[in-house]
């Protein structure tokens, strides 16, 4: 579904990223550790044609991501506030989200009817705009902006940071069964091990830019990167 050959971004003489290949297969859930600066969202800013890459490319389903947009319809994402529209609110931002993705506001509000326990009656029928919600709120806008439209790949970077234990809870229990429930490839990059862990069938380890570790996730899994990342 998503393969990475000779990828790497350098800003002046500093190399960021540098991954020979990387395959990521259809349906897999997919994490990305690293402390800061390892290269987690500069793959995914790749991934998404954000910024240009400086060697080698990503395909995505068939597609080579930096030579065509034809990947955008089946693409969800969501990296930051920046992919918000900030003087928008909710409502307006996820059906203007559904009309790009053919759905009618009728659709959306069917839609919408299934994240109430996560929006937690701080997001819909407020009138507020997404840019004065709190950093949790919006970042619940923009993960359930992504999911609509059933899209086949989703990316989030750090969907558990700012949100509340409860959210947390709530956010790891849906990824689980939008994947459970379809064939959907979500990407994931975290810097809480637990979650990652929990959600995730495979993780990567960035260090600097380089893979350090591929692990297919099992009982052992949290305890070998806890291992790792207090050396």
């Amino acid at each position: 579904m998503i393969k990475s050959t000779e990828l790497s971004k350098k800003y002046g003489s500093n190399c960021v990223l540098n991954i020979e290949t990387l395959e990521i297969p259809k349906g897999q859930t997919f994490g990305l550790v690293g402390n800061n600066g390892a290269g987690k969202t500069t793959f995914f800013n790749l991934m998404l044609d954000l910024i240009k890459p400086t060697t080698g490319y990503i395909i995505n389903n068939e597609i080579q991501v930096n030579k065509s947009e034809d990947w955008k319809p089946f693409t969800a994402a969501f990296i930051d506030e920046s992919f918000l529209i900030g003087y928008l609110t909710p409502e307006e931002y996820f059906y203007f989200v559904g009309e790009l993705r053919g759905m009618n506001k009728a659709d959306i509000d069917t839609f919408l009817d299934q994240f109430q326990e996560i929006f937690n009656d701080e997001i819909l029928g407020k009138k507020k705009y997404l840019r004065d919600l709190s950093k949790g709120n919006q970042k619940k806008a923009g993960i359930v902006a992504a999911l609509i439209g059933n899209p086949e790949v989703i990316v989030l970077d750090e969907p558990f940071a700012n949100l509340d234990p409860t959210t947390q809870i709530r956010l790891k229990k849906l990824l689980k069964e939008i994947v459970q429930n379809s064939n959907v490839t979500v990407l994931i990059s975290s810097h809480d091990l637990g979650h990652v862990t929990e959600v995730c069938e495979r993780i990567v380890v960035l260090d600097k830019g380089n893979i350090i570790k591929d692990i297919k996730t099992s009982e052992e899994t949290l305890k070998e990167l806890e291992a790792y990342f207090s050396v």
